[in-house]
């Protein structure tokens, strides 16, 4: 798969600057200008980018696809400058990339709380916080932070994670930040974790995400949706229905793709009002 044409990735200057001028990160987010969450249609369309710090390479067929550092950063430019992408989702090393490269600008930066599951880990599903804190999040002007939370009931370490994402969830909202909860139902199978996305798992794993912290003021809640045609189910009878209830919850629901960040050109934002889509190569 190509790269997107056009777009450059300075990686020596990145690297350089990083070297000589650590400092340049703080003064970048203090000057960043922002933008409002939602888009004026009430939607927010989020690329997702935190899977690497997770040691979750693989796109497809490609156990590699996220490896390249100049690649992944040059395909989330592509992305970001896309019509109707409102932001981006990522650990500390990517935004702060992004925002040295200006590719952060009048878009939303989300920072990924909890990477401590290792993608095939014996201790997968202890999604402990290894990422942005909400003080930090706060201090840099980062406009929310995003925790995932795996709920398998065989599995001791779900208990923590609930504990820690509540923590998260009541410090965010402490300071009027927005908390994004990512929750899936989730279980073991031939020894590899596995989130179950019938419509009772995600009805069962929202519920309790909405209970989540001191206040849900602040919470919103992540729909990780692959692109269409992906062949998951959700979106055909008799399970859309189903689906959509708890979408129709009284709470945020904010839609995150992830195969954005490796193929810009395979999904579909939404076109806002006299914007033209690039075209598919």
């Amino acid at each position: 798969m190509g790269a997107p044409d056009g777009i450059a990735v300075d990686i020596a200057g990145l690297t350089r600057v990083r070297a000589s001028d650590p400092g340049a990160i703080a003064r970048g987010w203090a000057a960043r200008s922002r933008r409002p969450l939602l888009a004026d249609d009430g939607r927010m369309l989020l690329v997702a980018a935190d899977h690497p710090a997770r040691g979750a390479l693989g796109v497809r067929g490609d156990a590699v696809a996220m490896a390249s550092r100049s690649d992944l950063l040059r395909r989330l430019s592509a992305a970001l400058s896309r019509p109707g992408v409102d932001g981006v989702l990522g650990t500390p090393d990517i935004l702060d990339d992004l925002l040295l490269m200006g590719a952060l600008e009048g878009k939303v930066a989300i920072g990924s709380m909890n990477r401590g599951g290792l993608q095939g880990a014996s201790f997968e599903l202890d999604d402990r916080f290894t990422g942005h804190t909400p003080a930090e999040i706060v201090a840099r002007g980062i406009d929310g932070g995003k925790m995932l939370t795996r709920i398998d009931l065989q599995d001791p370490a779900s208990v923590a994670t609930l504990e820690a994402s509540a923590r998260a969830v009541t410090e965010l909202a402490a300071h009027r930040t927005m908390a994004m909860v990512e929750p899936f139902w989730s279980t073991r199978r031939d020894g590899k974790v596995v989130n179950l996305l019938d419509p009772e798992s995600t009805i069962r794993s929202i519920t309790v995400a909405s209970g989540l912290g001191a206040t849900s003021a602040y919470t919103a809640q992540a729909a990780r949706r692959r692109r269409a045609g992906a062949g998951d189910g959700l979106d055909d009878p008799p399970f859309a229905p189903a689906w959509r209830g708890p979408q129709g919850r009284p709470a945020r629901h904010l839609r995150v793709v992830g195969t954005l960040a490796v193929d810009p050109a395979g999904a579909r934002p939404r076109r806002r009002p006299g914007a033209a889509l690039p075209t598919r190569r």
